[in-house]
């Protein structure tokens, strides 16, 4: 493998800057590198020590990030994760993140460049999370862990420094979110009555992975007075039929979050995950006539995702939010309290699960089999 020394004198590899943290900071912020926190200064010596944790050459691409289709070098994601303040032990996570929003299903590009909200989040399945002490439990989604915030911002950085997700000139969100900053959790699978989403997805309980969703922020779900698994979900159908999210339009998938509380009353009257789906899929609904005249008939009754099935429908026909069960992905997150979250995509995106293998393609035990010896 070529050394880091010699990576480093590669044209535009490098940069010289004054070896002052205020400097350096002034430096990444004029550049537009950052988002606006203060960064690590990412030194020849920090990016080395977070390829500790890398197995592969680290200057052959492991993916093209859109809309610029900048190489996502091992080398340019370490120096985005310093800046993040990443562990070098989460590294093999921040790339395998990549790896997987870079994928065709779940369309970068659009995601990238939309004038939609939507973050990339991360959820860690398997092993690796407690491993690296993401947060599944209380305040998830929130801030307090230094893996969960420095994950998920490295990969924001990635967006925007490989892929050129600038705002106002590759990232076009009309308003942005606070997911853009990091989003980045774990399920709580030791919570869940429910089989987790990667053993859902086909990998082992054991296997460690990532999943990747166009993701709105959390919306809650309140019901601190449904005594039964039909009425929390009664609650939630309610709360996802709505007009103004992308996928009563689209073909993707939504995310259903149940804090550990109201999954455990669902599973208690012997609803599934896949009952859950169900459901959802079938009562989560909205009249036509909730929609506004042009939406109806330029996307209800013409866009082939519909297949002609509002052509001639009345105002009162009921407009499902996922175009099939399946498409409504349900995990369990959270600490205690009756509370759960509807999360809206960007619709037009599927989210994408990959494992944590090593380069000879074996599952990874541990992200200590990336480290080099």
């Amino acid at each position: 493998m070529t050394d880091l020394s010699t990576l480093l004198k590669t044209p535009g590899a490098s940069l010289e800057a004054e070896d002052d943290f205020d400097a350096v900071n002034e430096l990444v912020h004029s550049r537009g590198w950052g988002d606006g926190l203060p960064v690590i200064p990412p030194t020849a010596e920090r990016v080395e020590r977070m390829l500790q944790y890398c197995d592969r050459p680290w200057d052959e691409p492991i993916a093209k990030i859109a809309p610029r289709h900048g190489d996502a070098t091992p080398l340019r994601l370490a120096a985005n994760a310093v800046m993040a303040g990443c562990r070098p032990e989460y590294f093999p996570l921040v790339t395998l993140a990549v790896e997987a929003m870079c994928e065709a299903p779940f369309n970068c590009y659009g995601i990238q460049a939309t004038t939609h909200q939507c973050g990339v989040l991360i959820l860690a399945n398997g092993p690796v999370a407690k491993e690296l002490d993401i947060n599944a439990g209380h305040n998830a989604f929130g801030p307090g862990r230094q893996s969960n915030a420095t994950i998920g911002r490295a990969v924001r950085f990635a967006q925007v420094n490989i892929g050129g997700a600038i705002p106002g000139l590759g990232d076009m969100s009309t308003f942005g979110s606070p997911g853009k900053y990091t989003y980045c959790a774990a399920e709580n699978e030791d919570a869940s009555p429910w089989e987790p989403l990667h053993v859902e997805r086909g990998y082992p309980r054991e296997a460690s992975t990532v999943t990747v969703f166009a993701a709105e922020g959390p919306h809650n779900v309140n019901d601190h007075e449904a005594l039964t698994g039909q009425g929390i979900l009664k609650t939630m159908a309610g709360t996802i039929a709505i007009p103004g999210a992308n996928n009563i339009y689209y073909d993707g998938d939504i995310l259903v979050v149940f804090g550990p509380e109201h999954a455990a009353t669902v599973a208690r009257d012997g609803y599934s995950k896949a009952d859950v789906r169900k459901y959802l899929f079938e009562h989560a609904r909205l009249p036509l006539g909730k929609l506004s005249q042009e939406n109806i008939e330029r996307r209800l009754r013409v866009w082939p995702v519909f297949e002609g099935r509002f052509a001639n429908a009345g105002l009162d026909a009921l407009v499902p939010v996922a175009k099939r069960p399946e498409d409504i992905v349900v995990v369990v997150l959270g600490g205690a309290g009756k509370h759960s979250a509807y999360i809206p995509t960007f619709g037009a995106s599927r989210s994408v699960t990959r494992p944590l293998k090593r380069r000879d393609g074996q599952l990874a035990r541990s992200v200590g089999d990336f480290r080099r010896r």
